[in-house]
């Protein structure tokens, strides 16, 4: 841009003197008429060179304009390829994010149609009960080890159990009903004046509460099941219903001692299940320990009194042993004695006294 200025100066330079150049010329026609032909010819040779000057200045001016405009039209053509190859990125991923989006709206399609399949299965109470009995036993199993619970176990009194949790005692076996009134719960959530409210809530009460009294008259068996028994309820939304909008029925549960467990509580509850059964079982080991250890120190007792025994009778062998020793010990001194003694015709009589006496001597 410089150069393009400093080119246009030039040229209005010039122009600039070509004008005084035929000012003066002009000048010189009107006050200088008389003079010679070689001042005239002086001022058109000035004239011509300011003209050829001028004409170099314009072909200057001419070639950089050109190769200003080459290098302006060299970098559009880069920008616009550049800028056809982001765009060519930029629509390559926004075809890739389509993709993703149909992708993503027909699996929404397919939840749609598992959440309508969903509510056609808790429509149906048949359905519906065994939906909370698959659920509930899925997290039986994944909270619990084998052999402490049961699944549709029959109780003396001929009721058929969902689920048994088989508890040491105390508490004992304690029984979860995995059935739920839904019916009235989506007349209380469809109501939509307050009248609608009223009655819908009323008879959600009736029919959970009613279902409070079976749980309690069918499931807590004197001597057989724990005091309390659990309704599990499949589904969080009646639970939290349960306890934000009725908590008379929470309060007529706990008095007949049937607890509700939604999904996430009976989780909870599993878990402590499971804590207490290792404390039990840890318990049951700690007994077993105790009771070998008890083993062990009887038999240390038995062995101390052996090797006290032993110890005796190796005492009685040392002694013994010193009372043979003992006795050896004369029978060499006597084998000796009579090593030394020498009979002949020279002994004394004294010496002939018999061994007898001798001894009875010493």
């Amino acid at each position: 841009m410089e150069t393009t200025w400093i080119l246009i100066i030039i040229s209005i330079t010039m122009a600039a003197m070509a004008v005084v150049g035929l000012f003066w010329l002009a000048r010189a026609r009107n006050n200088y008429a008389n003079n010679d032909a070689q001042n005239i010819g002086e001022l058109m040779g000035l004239i011509k060179a300011m003209g050829e000057a001028n004409a170099i200045g314009h072909e200057q001016l001419r070639r950089t304009l050109e190769e200003r405009l080459e290098a302006a039209s060299k970098r559009l053509g880069d920008g616009l390829s550049h800028h056809t190859e982001k765009t060519g990125e930029a629509m390559k991923q926004v075809h890739e994010r389509l993709a993703v989006i149909d992708v993503a709206q027909k699996n929404l399609t397919d939840l749609s149609t598992q959440v309508v399949g969903l509510q056609d299965i808790l429509s149906n109470k048949q359905a519906r009960g065994a939906f909370g009995e698959v659920q509930l036993e899925n997290l039986v199993t994944d909270a619990l080890p084998p052999g402490v619970y049961g699944f549709q176990e029959t109780l003396s009194n001929g009721r058929r159990a969902d689920c048994v949790l088989h508890l040491p005692n105390p508490p004992g076996s304690i029984v979860i009903d995995s059935k739920f009134p839904l019916e009235s719960y989506r007349a209380l959530v469809a109501a939509v004046d307050d009248e609608g409210v009223k009655i819908a809530g009323r008879s959600f009460s009736a029919d959970v509460k009613k279902h409070i009294i079976d749980i309690s008259e069918k499931y807590i068996i004197p001597g057989e099941t724990a005091e309390s028994a659990l309704m599990f309820l499949p589904s969080e939304a009646v639970y939290g219903e349960l306890h934000a909008n009725f908590q008379n029925l929470v309060d007529e549960s706990q008095r007949r001692r049937v607890y509700i467990v939604s999904p996430s509580t009976v989780m909870a509850m599993l878990n402590t299940v499971r804590a207490v059964l290792k404390d039990v079982r840890m318990r049951e080991q700690a007994g077993v320990i105790q009771t070998e250890v008890m083993k062990l120190l009887n038999d240390v007792r038995l062995l101390d009194e052996r090797t006290e025994k032993l110890e005796t009778h190796f005492n009685q062998a040392e002694k013994d042993i010193k009372n043979i020793r003992t006795s050896t010990g004369k029978i060499i001194n006597r084998g000796e004695k009579i090593e030394e003694l020498q009979l002949g015709e020279e002994t004394p009589a004294d010496d002939l006294t018999p061994l007898s006496s001798q001894g009875a001597n010493k």
